[in-house]
Order: structure tokens, then C-alpha cells, then sequence
């Protein structure tokens, strides 16, 4: 194309540009989001539970508190939220995995790469194995319940469900296994003391601050001229901090 030719097409094209009316809009005192443009996250507030009924919550918190105890660093799993994030996480998109292809045919021994190959969903899967849990305690401590029982018995428990040495009844290979459900409550359990508190978890950004992560902060000019320097400002959420809403931080 030559000089003059092009140069008048590219002339055009700007002229057109500039020459249509600019769109705006204010956002005020929302989000700039329509129905199924995305995905925002929703602020999650303790009470009530969505999925889980009060045995499941109360074997539930008791697991939390092992895999997560309390020290001189952080809150313990319960405290810190933890079951509150997985009931959520139940209740919404994952529980039911609604947002994955879950038909047949299933592999019985699925590679690596092949990823979920179970029909069970996660809601599924808690409800089975915390009740094969439950039948298990009955039958092996006397009536108890995992949250009845001392706490040295509970890790030893735990110890065995992740190692496949505690059989739990009903949950059979390939599609539910004990250390199966022992990995997916660890996973979701981590999950929950280490994601932002708009899912529930990770209450007054505990683990965050155990860890010096500073989270969504937008802006790190002040302190990327002092390499090797503690960062001491505190963390940010999602929806900010507490004392940017006149509460205590």
C-alpha cells in the first residue's frame, strides 16, 4: 500500500474513533458487575448453617481443631472459621460441582492427567464420610463421637484415616476412600484458614498475618525502595479492613 494511501486510511480510522460519542457511567455504592458477566465474590457472615446439620458441624470443628491447633501464632481451624468456609463451599458451585463435567464413563484407575473420576460430589462426599465416620466412633470408642473423644485419640484417628490404616464402613475404592476423605477435609480445611475472609474463613486475616502475607493491598511504592526490610503494615482484604468501616482492626 503506498505511504499516502495508508496514512489517509489510519487518518480515517482515528477521525471515526474520536469522532464517537464517549460512554461513561458512575459507580456508586456497587459493584459494576451485571448478572453473568462474572463472578463476584459475596461477603460470607457467620450463623446459620447452608449444608452441614449440627453433628456434621460439631465432628467438623473438632477435625479443624486438629489439623489446625491452636498455638501462640494463630487461632485454631474452628476459630479461625474454617468450617464455616467449607459448609459455603458446599452449599454454592463446588459442593455440587456444577460447574464441571461430571459424566460417565468413570476410570477405575485414572491417570494423573485425567483428573475428578468419581460421580460423587463433594457434598456427596462429606455427607457419606463424616456419617461412616460417625458409625465407626459408635462402634469402636463406645457410643462416642469423634468430638467426645480425648484429643490424643482424635489425631490418632486422623493419623490412621490419612494413612488408610482406619477402614471406614462403606466408603470403598475407587469412588470414596477413608484417605480420600481425610485429603479432601485437609485440602478444604487449608483452604479455608488461608483464603481471603470474604469465603468465610481466615477470620480477622489470622493466618495472613501469621504468615506476613499482606494480601490485596494495592499499592507497594512506599516499601519497594527498602529491599530486606520487614513489611509491617497490616494485611487487606477483599473488602478492606475492618477499621476503614469505623470497626476495631
Amino acid at each position: 500500500m503506498p505511504v499516502s494511501s495508508r496514512r489517509q486510511l489510519l487518518s480515517a480510522t482515528a477521525l471515526v474513533a474520536f469522532s464517537a460519542p464517549a460512554l461513561g457511567r458512575s459507580i456508586t455504592g456497587r459493584m459494576p458487575w451485571k448478572p453473568n458477566e462474572a463472578y463476584p465474590p459475596e461477603l460470607v457472615r457467620p450463623g446459620g448453617w447452608y449444608f452441614l446439620n449440627p453433628a456434621e458441624v460439631a465432628t467438623l470443628e473438632a477435625i479443624t481443631s486438629r489439623l489446625i491447633p491452636a498455638d501462640d501464632l494463630s487461632p485454631s481451624g474452628k476459630d479461625a472459621g474454617c468450617v464455616v468456609f467449607i459448609d459455603r463451599q458446599l452449599a454454592g458451585p463446588y459442593g455440587t460441582y456444577e460447574w464441571l463435567y461430571m459424566q460417565p464413563p468413570f476410570s477405575d484407575n485414572p491417570l494423573p492427567t485425567q483428573g475428578i473420576q468419581s460421580p460423587l460430589t463433594p457434598q456427596q462426599q462429606y455427607r457419606a464420610g463424616l456419617a461412616a465416620l460417625a458409625t465407626y466412633c459408635r462402634d469402636s470408642f463406645g457410643g462416642k463421637t469423634f468430638e467426645q473423644l480425648p484429643e490424643a485419640d482424635q489425631v490418632k484417628l486422623l493419623q490412621g484415616m490419612e494413612k488408610g490404616e482406619v477402614k471406614l464402613p462403606g466408603l470403598t475404592a475407587p469412588r470414596q476412600t477413608t484417605t480420600g476423605l481425610f485429603n479432601l477435609i485437609l485440602q478444604n480445611t487449608m483452604e479455608g484458614f488461608f483464603a481471603d475472609p470474604v469465603y468465610g474463613g481466615n477470620k480477622d486475616m489470622c493466618s495472613w498475618k501469621m504468615i506476613g502475607f499482606p494480601g490485596v493491598r494495592y499499592d507497594f511504592r512506599d516499601v519497594l525502595d527498602n529491599p530486606g526490610k520487614p513489611y509491617t503494615k497490616p494485611p487487606v482484604a477483599i473488602m478492606g479492613r475492618p477499621d476503614w468501616n469505623g470497626k476495631p482492626a
